[in-house]
């Protein structure tokens, strides 16, 4: 990296045709940290950090003169003398550039563009970029040699609420209808500054710039302040700006006299001859800069954002794509069924549409399968979702024979699927109630009616221009998932590692299977051809919503399928011998179990994390914002042996251990002790409490072992082969009992430690196991103190600061990474048990949390406040790993009054049932906080009508967390057709939205900025 006195050691006035730029800004750093430049083309390094320019440090503001340099090195922040405390600190960098070397934006102006970065003073390591890059731009007749120009730029963080506003959801759908278009503004007509003065030495040239991502048609952005040239505040008088470009940004450039010198200055928003909306806070201020040697010919100032009172704050529908239901779709929700979805959330002034995810997870073929978070191959999208009628209907004219024997095929299909499956009422009695998904059956008819329309027409799609660029485009990952799921048919399993020697794929192996010269390859194809069509009528759905300015917001699984595309073609991406879970939480007191390896981080970053931005672009061709499901586990993931079946024996990777020196310093010298099981034979009289039961347990599950203690024997000392334990069918009842208790009884004892091992050193890499104390291992301990280190271990582990400084460089590594591989929005799933770092961390970032009410964030409390959210999080009463509103409404009554007189209000008698009234209020009080996003549940927005049949609340649950193979089968009990015809519903929810100022309404929205 170039140092300062490099910078600053050319001899600037001696060189032939040499400008010299000062690049300024305020940055409150820590210890170890400085402030580089760097930017586009040689001069500032071509964005590589080993060659940006460093700044020096001055603190400036305490006592007026800013003369307080830190000899170029690292300044902090947090010094405790007075003056620092009232003094910012100002990083400047005195760059030279040869005229010849300036980047020509027109035949008129040169350009630079720059962007400063926080770095570690002593690993070079960035530490945070600033949001924006800016560019300067130059009249070449200024640009002469001698020449100064002095860049004050105002760090824009990446933790600032209006970044998000960049992201496609606002740019490309949001805001893009209302968005200032160039031909509704003033900058097509050029507002001109006052002409270059005769006196120039008297004067300086200022160039404003400032950002508005927010503008409606026809307004523009104007500047007034301080000074005669300003309008002296006079709002008549103000000076318009440009607009440059169409990404927000505004310019103007006046010749302000030095002796009106330093300027107070404000933007405003508004359009000509109209009121003005003048920015709040305190007046913005340009000071000349300090003396060198050399006149400073003009000055570049960037402000940033124009601050404004309100923020843009949205509303959105959570539904998975198989729980919605129209009249054409088949068994389940389809990819098509989004525009009619989309529609009603339009009329309703809804913003954004969340789905879980949509990736292929047909990894056993079976109903196991309907778990979304379970990735065959994260790129494929799952055949369910596929729309016969939409894939047969191009084929009309081609046969009309074979096609209408098809077309009655698929509608005696669907009546017959909607017949079959178990219902929550009569669908013949016209309530409108129908029946849930059948997994099976409708991936089954789907697929066969699929291969049907294949083998008839779809050989000729596969010659079109577009399969060939959606073949060519996706060509990484398409042919092994095509091979891969042959291999599945051929082998009946995904496991992978049994196939033989294709359990290793090679390139060579891949086109030999694919080639087609095979007698399968009609199957390779079918699969590839599937893929393409169910991209078509998700891309087509996509842009639909896009046009109807709603945001399709996908969600992205923390995890993929050991038995999966992803494991088999790229095997050192992942940690195949572990697991990946949860630890005891509110959703489940015996942890969670995935099943998903864990993230193999030191590879991935060997390329780059490739893998991820490849994922995450590819997810970007249909969604404007993602969910990342289970956040935490980018800071740090519970990692489970692969033998593991609870969520209790694990550890968070990555950690701080405890070294097997570091327990006998402590005084802990019987590792085993603490490491093992801890059973006894008295233990075990007390949980058979059958003398016979005991002798024949201990014969058969256990060795002797020092101690007066046993060891499980090898076959069965873990928890995966105790919980295969089954009952012999044809058994008596009575021994099925006992056998069902033993491997209770088991499962308990193997899960009786105090120490987890390592998975990767387990003899001298040790960590607590998660509520130890709660364990008769700890309380049959006999030393007090052994107990009280191990407690200490366990608190400072779990809910101490132990590894936070770790899980904070682990999230820093990863986190920004995904945000910037594409322009989606970034929302996080931050529920659970969460460190002390993750929500500053992400509010550092700029991500966008999740607030549950029946989830607090806040210690100690039952219910969250929804008027103190933050901004940057969405406000939800329910997801879809909890029950719906109505479901926890009234499984409890003891909640049930505490939240009535708590959150509601109501103190009298409390109701036993959820009435619409009642859920009306709380998606009104959701609406009413000041989180950027309000989402809510379909089950949730049902259970407001007044009209619309309801069904019984505990049978809309998507999931239960704690149920490792639970059926995600929840549908709709009334199509969106019905859900439209309920006029009352749709009238209540625009009357709530535009009331909370969240209605994605243009002319809502663009009447309440004219009124305003």
């Amino acid at each position: 990296m170039v140092s300062e006195n490099d910078t600053n050691s050319v001899p600037l006035m001696a060189r032939q045709g040499m400008i010299r730029v000062i690049f300024s800004t305020h940055y409150y750093t820590r210890w170890g940290e400085r402030v580089v430049i760097t930017g586009q083309g040689p001069v500032l390094g071509d964005y590589d950090l080993e060659l940006a320019k460093v700044a020096t440090c001055r603190a400036v503001g305490a006592d007026g003169d800013g003369s307080a340099v830190h000899d170029g090195g690292s300044c902090c922040s947090s010094s405790s003398s007075s003056a620092a405390m009232n003094s910012k600190l100002l990083w400047e960098v005195t760059v030279p550039f040869p005229v010849d070397a300036l980047e020509e934006e027109d035949d008129d102006t040169y350009k630079i563009v720059f962007q400063f970065v926080v770095v570690n003073e002593h690993t070079k390591e960035v530490i945070k970029f600033e949001s924006n890059k800016y560019t300067l731009h130059l009249k070449k007749d200024e640009a002469v040699d001698g020449s100064s120009v002095y860049v004050s730029s105002v760090w824009v963080d990446s933790s600032h609420h209006a970044n998000v506003l960049k992201s496609s959801a606002f740019a490309n759908v949001v805001l893009q209808t209302d968005h200032a278009r160039e031909s509704d503004t003033l900058s097509l007509k050029k507002q001109r500054g006052p002409e270059k003065p005769i006196h120039v030495r008297d004067h300086v040239l200022v160039r404003f710039h400032a950002m508005d991502l927010e503008l409606m048609q026809g307004e523009s952005i104007c500047i007034t302040g301080g000074t005669a040239i300003l309008g002296n505040w006079q709002l008549q008088q103000v000076v318009w700006m440009n607009q440059q470009g169409s990404k927000g940004c505004w310019e103007q450039e006046l010749w302000i006299p030095v002796s009106a010198f330093p300027v107070t200055y404000k933007y405003a928003i508004g359009r000509p001859e109209r009121d003005l909306i003048l920015e709040p806070g305190e007046s913005r201020l340009i000071v000349l800069p300090p003396a060198t040697d050399g006149s400073v010919s003009s000055i570049a100032q960037y402000d940033g954002f124009v601050r404004r009172q309100d923020r843009w704050r949205g509303a959105g529908v959570a539904v998975p794509v198989f729980s919605l239901r129209t009249e054409n779709s088949i068994g389940c929700g389809e990819f098509t069924d989004l525009v009619a979805m989309g529609a009603w959330c339009k009329a309703c002034g809804f913003s954004l549409l969340q789905l879980l995810p949509v990736c292929d997870t047909q990894v056993r073929k079976d109903w196991r399968d309907s778990y979304p978070y379970s990735s065959l191959c994260v790129f494929a999208l799952h055949p369910m979702y596929l729309s016969l009628a939409d894939l047969l209907a191009p084929y009309a004219d081609r046969n009309a024979e074979v096609y209408s024997a098809l077309l009655s095929d698929i509608d005696s299909g669907r009546a017959e699927i909607s017949s079959t499956v178990s219902c929550c009422g009569d669908p013949d009695d016209g309530n409108g109630i129908y029946a849930d998904v059948d997994y099976e059956e409708t991936v089954d008819f789907k697929m066969k009616m699929a291969r049907m329309i294949f083998e008839e027409f779809g050989k000729e799609d596969m010659a079109s221009d577009a399969y060939m660029e959606f073949a060519s485009s996706n060509s990484q990952w398409l042919i092994p998932y095509a091979v891969f799921c042959f291999l599945r048919d051929m082998f009946q399993t995904s496991e992978h590692w049994k196939w033989g020697k294709f359990s290793k794929p090679t390139p060579e192996m891949l086109d030999h299977l694919a080639s087609p010269e095979q007698e399968w390859h009609g199957t390779i194809k079918f699969y590839c051809y599937l893929q393409f069509k169910l991209h078509t009528q998700l891309l087509h759905s996509s842009q639909k919503l896009r046009e109807m300015g709603i945001v399709l917001k996908g969600d992205l699984p923390i995890g993929v399928d050991k038995r999966s595309v992803d494991t088999w073609m790229h095997p050192t991406l992942f940690r195949m011998h572990t697991s990946t879970g949860a630890p005891p939480d509110y959703f489940d007191p015996g942890g969670q179990n995935w099943g998903f390896p864990t993230y193999n981080w030191e590879c991935m970053a060997k390329d780059g994390y490739a893998w991820w931005r490849r994922r995450l672009s590819h997810m970007a061709q249909y969604f404007q914002a993602y969910r990342i499901d289970h956040i935490l586990g980018f800071f740090r993931i519970w990692e489970l042996p692969a033998n593991a079946k609870s969520g209790l024996l694990g550890r968070f990777r990555p950690s701080l251990h405890y070294s097997r020196e570091d327990l006998e310093i402590q005084g802990l010298w019987d590792i085993d002790r603490l490491a093992e099981p801890y059973v006894t034979d008295a233990l075990l009289h007390e949980l058979l409490d059958d003398p016979e039961l005991e002798e024949e347990v201990k014969e058969r599950f256990f060795q002797p072992s020092p101690g007066n203690r046993y060891r499980f024997k090898e076959k069965y000392a873990s928890e995966i082969s105790i919980w295969s334990l089954r009952s012999r069918p044809g058994i008596p009842d009575h021994t099925a009992v006992d056998t069902e208790r033993v491997r209770s009884v088991l499962l308990t004892l193997c899960q009786n430690v105090c120490l987890v091992r390592d998975h990767d050193n387990p003899d001298h890499h040790f960590f607590p196991r998660f509520n130890l104390t709660h364990t008769t291992s700890y309380d049959h301990l006999e030393d007090p103190h052994w107990k009280h280190v191990l407690k200490e271990m366990h608190d400072d582990s779990f809910y101490g600061s132990r590894s936070d400084s770790m899980w904070r460089h682990q999230a820093y590594k990863t986190l920004p990474m995904m945000q910037h591989a594409t322009d989606m929005l970034v929302c996080g799933e931050d529920l659970g048990m969460i460190p002390p770092c993750v929500h500053p961390v992400m509010e550092d970032l700029g991500i966008i949390g999740l607030r549950i009410q029946r989830m607090p964030s806040q210690y100690g409390a039952e219910f969250g406040n929804t008027g103190k959210y933050g901004y940057m999080t969405v406000a939800s009463p329910s997801s879809h790993d909890t029950t719906n509103f109505r479901a926890w409404f009234e499984e409890n009554a003891g909640r049930r009054t505490r939240y009535c007189e708590t959150i509601l209000g109501i103190h009298n008698k409390t109701p036993t049932t959820c009435t619409p009234d009642i859920v009306r209020d709380v998606v009104k009080q959701h609406l009413f906080s000041p989180s950027i996003l309000a989402i809510f549940s379909i089950q949730d927005i049902i259970a407001m009508s007044h009209v619309l049949p309801q069904r019984d609340p505990d049978e809309e649950t998507i999931n239960v967390p704690s149920n490792p193979e639970h059926y995600w089968r929840y549908r709709m009990h009334i199509s969106i057709q019905e859900l439209d015809q309920d006029a009352e519903l749709k009238h209540t929810l625009q009357n709530l939205l535009s009331a909370s100022g969240r209605c994605n309404s243009s002319s809502s929205r663009r009447a309440s900025n004219e009124d305003s």
